[in-house]
C-alpha cells in the first residue's frame, strides 16, 4: 500500500498550511511515514515515522504539505490519525538598524515595514518595506542602515544625541568633524557622556562653550583620564564639538547625549540601560529623580535617588547613577535576564563570572539563550544546580541561533570564562539569556508578563489546550501572536510577543475637494498634514493637523478633520435696461456665477453681448454692461423744439439753457447729439439763468412728455440752422 495527500489550503496563497497535531499513530516495522513540506524551492521533511508520536504538532513554512505512508503489510498494516490547520504566512519581523528604529503595521503580505533613525544618524536605503506575497512571503527590499553624521549645525537642539561616524563599530581614518548646537532663545546646554573611546594617540574629541573652533574647551580628551559622570554644562546657548582623528589606529569613537535647559531648572537627568521618574517634569528646584535599571543591569555609581538644589544656581546634589551589566550574582526573581559583562559592548578578557539563580521549590527554570556570540576559546556553562558540581546542562563557545534549556529542579548556576590571551571587540559580542520559573513536567511552562502590557490566562494551571492571551497598554501595538495555546506536547504554540511603542497616527484621511500636503515620515509622531481648499471652497477649521505623542495612548492628530464649504459670495444687483430692451428673469439679486440675458422690442437691433454673468467676488460684479437697443434705420428726421428755463427772459443778457426734443417715436428715427445745449444765444436783461438741479433720464422719457411745456414757458420750434451755437456745451 502507497498512499500520498498532498494538503494545498485555498486562496489567498499567503495561508500557509499546519499539521495541528498527530492525534494517533500506530506504525508496524518496516512501514514508512513521512510529512514534508513542499511549496519551497526543495522539499523539506518535517517528519518521519521515528519521531512521529501522539500530540506532536508540526509546522511548514510554506502553503503546501505532503503526507506519505506505504506499508508492505497488506490488510493489517499500522495507521496514522492527523489533524491540520491553515494559518496565515508571514513575513519575519524586519531587522531593527542600529542606530534606528523599526515600526510595522503587520507581518502578513500587504503590510509595511517604517525604518527611522535615531538624532545623530541618517537613514541609508529604503525608507519603507511592504511584505510581498509569495509561497514564502518575503520583504520588498534590503533593511536599511542608520549611518551616523561627520558634522553639522543643529538649530533649536532641545534634545539628542551625537555619535562619531561608524559608531557603534570603529571610526574611519583621518576624519575633521564639527558641529554646533544652538539652543532655544535663553536656554543653556548639557551634555552626558554615553561612551568615549579613542585609540590612544592624536584622535580626540574637544568641547568647546561657543559657537567656533576658537572658543574655550570645556572637555578635552587629551587632558581628562576618566570622563566626568556629571558631564559638562554651556554658559550660553551654543556648543561646538570637534572630533578629529588620525591616520594610523581606530576605535569605537564617542556618543554624547544633550539636552537644553532653561534659567532657573536643572537638566534632565540621563541614565542609559535604565529608567528615571521624577516629581517635577520641568526638574525646577526641589525636583526629586528616582532612578532604575534595566533587566540584566545594576546601578553603580552614583545616588539612586537625587534632588534638584540651590535656587540661586540649580544644580543636582549628587551625580546620576549609572547601569552596568555585571560580571556574577545571585537572583531569586521568578524571571529575568543574564547578561554578558558591560553588554551590548564587548567583555573583558581574562573574566571568570558565576551566577545563581533559585525559584520556588515546587518549580523548575525554563532558559532562553536569545544571543550567544562569543570567542571560540570562552566558554558559558549551564550547571543543573546551585553550585558547580551539578550536572552540566549545556557548554557552548563561539556563536549559536536562539535555544532553550529547561533544568530539573529550583537552581541553575551559570559560569561564563572568557579568554585571557584573546581579546572580543565589537558590538553585541557576548550573550542574553533570560530565565522565567515554570512548572513541573505535567503542564506547559509559566509564560512572562511583557513589558508595556498584560497577559490573561485561561486556566490557571497552565494545562494541555490553556490559552494566555497577551494586550498591550495603550499607546503600544503588539507584534507577535496575541494568543498563545499550551500543546500536546507542553510547549507553547508560538513565541512571548512583545509590546512596541506606536510611533505613527493612522491616516486621517481625505476631505472632500481639496487636497493635502504631507510633511515628515509618513504620520510619524512630528509630522503634519495640511489641507487646502479647492477652488470655490473655504476651509472650516484647522488647516493643520500636527501627530503628537501621548505618554498614555497612541499618537493622536492635533486637530479633527476639517471641511471645505462652498464658497459664499455677495450677490449682483439686477443692472436695469433701457426701454427698448427686455430680461429674460427680472428680479432684484443674482447669485454669483448665474446669467442674465437681454432682448430687443421689435423694431431695434441689440448692440453688445446678449448675455453677462454675475463674477464672484465681495463684492460680485457683473462681467460686462448691459447690451442697447438701436433703432434698424440709419435716416435720422427729429424736430426740434426750444424750451428756455425761465419764464422772464430778453435776447439781451447772459446765455439761456435750452432743451431739445428727442426724435419723435413711432418712426425709426435715432436721435443723434447732444438733447440738451447751452447756447450763446439769448440776452436776457439782467436775469440769472435757472437750470434745474436734476433732469428726467433719457431712458424715462416718453415720445412727447419729455419734452412738453416746463414751467409755462412758451415753446417755439427752430431750426438748427438757425440757432448761432458757436460756444456749445454738452450738459447730459
Amino acid at each position: 500500500i502507497t498512499c500520498c495527500w498532498n494538503n494545498t489550503p485555498p486562496p489567498p496563497s499567503s495561508m500557509g498550511s499546519k499539521s495541528d497535531g498527530v492525534l494517533n499513530v500506530s506504525v508496524l516495522e518496516g512501514e514508512q511515514v513521512t510529512v514534508e513540506d513542499t511549496g519551497g524551492q526543495e522539499t523539506f521533511i518535517l517528519a518521519n515515522e521515528s519521531v512521529l508520536m501522539r500530540g506532536l504538532v508540526l509546522r511548514s513554512w510554506s502553503n503546501q504539505i505532503a503526507i506519505r505512508f506505504r506499508s508492505d503489510q497488506g490488510q493489517n498494516s499500522g495507521f496514522v490519525r492527523l489533524r491540520y490547520q491553515a494559518f496565515v504566512l508571514s513575513c519575519s519581523f524586519p531587522k531593527e538598524p542600529a542606530g534606528g528604529e523599526v515600526s510595522v503595521t503587520h507581518l502578513h503580505p500587504g503590510g509595511e515595514a517604517y525604518f527611522r533613525c535615531l538624532t545623530g544618524y541618517r537613514l541609508q536605503g529604503m525608507k519603507m518595506l511592504t511584505c510581498r506575497n509569495a509561497t514564502k512571503p518575503y520583504w520588498s527590499g534590503k533593511e536599511p542602515r542608520c549611518v551616523a553624521s561627520c558634522g553639522g549645525m543643529i538649530k533649536n537642539a532641545t534634545y539628542g544625541r551625537i555619535v562619531s561616524p561608524g559608531f557603534p563599530g570603529n571610526y574611519s581614518n583621518n576624519l575633521t568633524c564639527h558641529w554646533v548646537l544652538e539652543a532655544p532663545e535663553g536656554q543653556r546646554l548639557h551634555v552626558h557622556f554615553e561612551k568615549v573611546a579613542l585609540a590612544e594617540d592624536d584622535d580626540r574629541l574637544l568641547i568647546k562653550n561657543g559657537n567656533n573652533i576658537d572658543s574655550p574647551p570645556i572637555y578635552d580628551s587629551y587632558e581628562v583620564e576618566y570622563l566626568p559622570n556629571e558631564g559638562v554644562l554651556s554658559t550660553g546657548r551654543y556648543l561646538f564639538i570637534e572630533f578629529t582623528t588620525d591616520g594610523t589606529i581606530t576605535s569605537t569613537g564617542a556618543a554624547i547625549r544633550y539636552e537644553a535647559f532653561a534659567k532657573g531648572m536643572c537638566y534632565e537627568p540621563f541614565v542609559k540601560y535604565g529608567n528615571f521618574s521624577s516629581s517635577d517634569s520641568t526638574y525646577g528646584v526641589g525636583a526629586v529623580v528616582e532612578f532604575s535599571c534595566n533587566p540584566g543591569y545594576t546601578l553603580e555609581q552614583g545616588s539612586v535617588v537625587i534632588e534638584c538644589a540651590d535656587a540661586q544656581n540649580p544644580q543636582w546634589n549628587e551625580t546620576e547613577p549609572a547601569c552596568r551589566a555585571v560580571c556574577s550574582g545571585e537572583i531569586t526573581d521568578s524571571a529575568g535576564v543574564v547578561l554578558s559583562p558591560n553588554w551590548p559592548e564587548a567583555y573583558d578578557k581574562g573574566q571568570d563570572c558565576i551566577w545563581g539563580i533559585h525559584v520556588e521549590e515546587d518549580k523548575r527554570i525554563m532558559l532562553d539563550i536569545q544571543v550567544l556570540h562569543i570567542g571560540k576559546n570562552d566558554l558559558l556553562t549551564f550547571y543543573d544546580g546551585d553550585d558547580l558540581t551539578g550536572n552540566i546542562l549545556g557548554q557552548y563557545s563561539g556563536t549559536r541561533s536562539r535555544f532553550k534549556l529547561y533544568t530539573s529542579m529550583a537552581d541553575v548556576t551559570i559560569q561564563f570564562q572568557s579568554d585571557p590571551a584573546t581579546n572580543i571587540y565589537g558590538y553585541n559580542n557576548g550573550f542574553v539569556v533570560h530565565f522565567f520559573e515554570v512548572p513541573r513536567n505535567d503542564t506547559c511552562s509559566e509564560l512572562p508578563e511583557i513589558t508595556n502590557g498584560w497577559k490573561s490566562t485561561s486556566h490557571p494551571d497552565l494545562i494541555h489546550g490553556t490559552v494566555v492571551t497577551y494586550q498591550c497598554y495603550p499607546g503600544y501595538q503588539l507584534t507577535g501572536s496575541e494568543i498563545l495555546m499550551c500543546q500536546w506536547d507542553l510547549t507553547w504554540s508560538g513565541d512571548v510577543p512583545r509590546c512596541e511603542e506606536v510611533l505613527t497616527c493612522q491616516d486621517p484621511g481625505t476631505v472632500a475637494h481639496s487636497h493635502r500636503i504631507l510633511t515628515g515620515s509618513r504620520f510619524t509622531v512630528g509630522s503634519t498634514v495640511q489641507f487646502i481648499c479647492n477652488k470655490g471652497y473655504v476651509l472650516s477649521g484647522n488647516s493643520l493637523l500636527t501627530c503628537y505623542n501621548r505618554d498614555s495612548a497612541a499618537p493622536k492628530w492635533s486637530e479633527r478633520l476639517p471641511k471645505c464649504v462652498p464658497e459664499k459670495y455677495e450677490p449682483c444687483r439686477n443692472p436695469g435696461a433701457a426701454s427698448t430692451s427686455m430680461q429674460n428673469s427680472e428680479k432684484a439679486f443674482y447669485q454669483a456665477g448665474e446669467m442674465l440675458t437681454f432682448s430687443c422690442h421689435p423694431g431695434y437691433e441689440l448692440q453688445g453681448e446678449a448675455t453677462i454673468y454675475c463674477i464672484p467676488g465681495h463684492p460680485s460684479q457683473w462681467n460686462n454692461t448691459p447690451p442697447a437697443c438701436r433703432g434698424e434705420s440709419t435716416d435720422v428726421f427729429c424736430v426740434f423744439r426750444l424750451v428756455v428755463l425761465n419764464m422772464d427772459y430778453s435776447l439781451e443778457g447772459t446765455n439761456a439753457a435750452i432743451k431739445f426734443a428727442s426724435c419723435y417715436f413711432g418712426i425709426k428715427y435715432t436721435l443723434m447729439g447732444c438733447s440738451l445745449l447751452l447756447c450763446s444765444l439769448f440776452r436776457l436783461q439782467g436775469k440769472s439763468i435757472r437750470i434745474p438741479s436734476s433732469l428726467p433720464p433719457y431712458d424715462n422719457m416718453t415720445e412727447e412728455s419729455a419734452f412738453d411745456n416746463e414751467s409755462g414757458v412758451s415753446t417755439d420750434a427752430v431750426n438748427m440752422q438757425d440757432v448761432d451755437c458757436h460756444n456749445t456745451s454738452v450738459l447730459s
